[in-house]
């Protein structure tokens, strides 16, 4: 622990900038455990607790502005991107909007703290057109919660901390063999899950002219056009295809139950 809190002494608010910035911009670096190693140094009189807040509450935001116009500029291109590492990206973009679509906004107050939506938040309110000053307002306040939270565990576990690094460092070899294990059940797992998803690798897609000829040739009453557009990306107002019927795609237990089993149904989204 002496060692951490030497090293967040000499490097301790660039090294809290630059992870915190890099978890917002989407790279896999550990914040919340920066913030907490930021906590115990300022519990030590080793960081000022202003100073610390100062680079996380910079590095977040500035994160989250470049996310939210980048979401706003590219939509669904980004977020698939975000998406790459997922077993399935579809079910991952549509955890994000269906937190969206229960929190509404008040999800980006609470996104940092849910792997997943964390990094989604942002440009998933950028790509939903969301006014850039109610986004800062709400991200400030989910920005200084996350910060607050992070910074009080490491504040007040300080001691707790320096014991646990103590153990480990004693049964290095016995928490070597824990990792390992770890690393092996881990590659196991997203195993079993590519094979639990590989059914759904294709999506059985039709050229629009297709549909418009089976229109125009009076089939209207053999086929169905669906909405599923996202919420966020559809409102009341919205223009829909000519027939077509509109249900919420983070609700459709109860919407299936609207549709026909007797016609062809086409679904179009975002």
């Amino acid at each position: 622990m002496n060692d951490l809190l030497a090293s967040m002494g000499r490097h301790g608010y660039a090294l809290t900038f630059a992870f915190l910035l890099a978890e917002t911009i989407g790279l896999p670096f550990p914040a919340s455990i920066a913030l907490v190693a930021a906590g115990a140094a300022i519990a030590s009189h080793t960081l000022s607790a202003s100073g610390v807040l100062l680079a996380a509450l910079v590095a977040l935001i500035l994160g989250d502005i470049w996310q939210f116009w980048l979401g706003r500029y590219t939509g669904w291109a980004l977020l698939g991107f975000l998406c790459r590492l997922s077993m399935n990206p579809e079910t991952c973009i549509l955890r994000s909007a269906e937190s969206f679509y229960k929190r509404g906004k008040a999800t980006l107050v609470v996104a940092k703290f849910i792997p997943g939506v964390n990094t989604m938040a942002a440009p998933l309110a950028g790509s939903m057109k969301m006014p850039f000053g109610q986004f800062l307002r709400l991200d400030f306040a989910g920005c200084a919660l996350y910060t607050l939270t992070y910074l009080l565990i490491g504040y007040v576990s300080r001691d707790f901390l320096a014991a646990t690094l103590k153990s480990i460092y004693a049964a290095s070899r016995v928490m070597e063999g824990i990792i390992i294990v770890a690393l092996v059940i881990y590659v196991v797992y997203r195993i079993v899950q590519y094979q639990k998803y590989r059914e759904y690798d294709f999506v059985p897609r039709v050229q629009a002219e297709e549909l418009a000829e089976r229109l125009a040739a009076g089939e209207a009453d053999r086929l169905q056009i669906v909405d599923v557009r996202s919420h966020g990306y559809y409102d009341v107002g919205a223009e829909r295809i000519l027939g077509s019927i509109r249900i919420e795609p983070n609700n459709l237990e109860e919407e299936l139950k609207n549709l026909p089993k007797d016609k062809d149904i086409y679904l179009y989204c975002t």
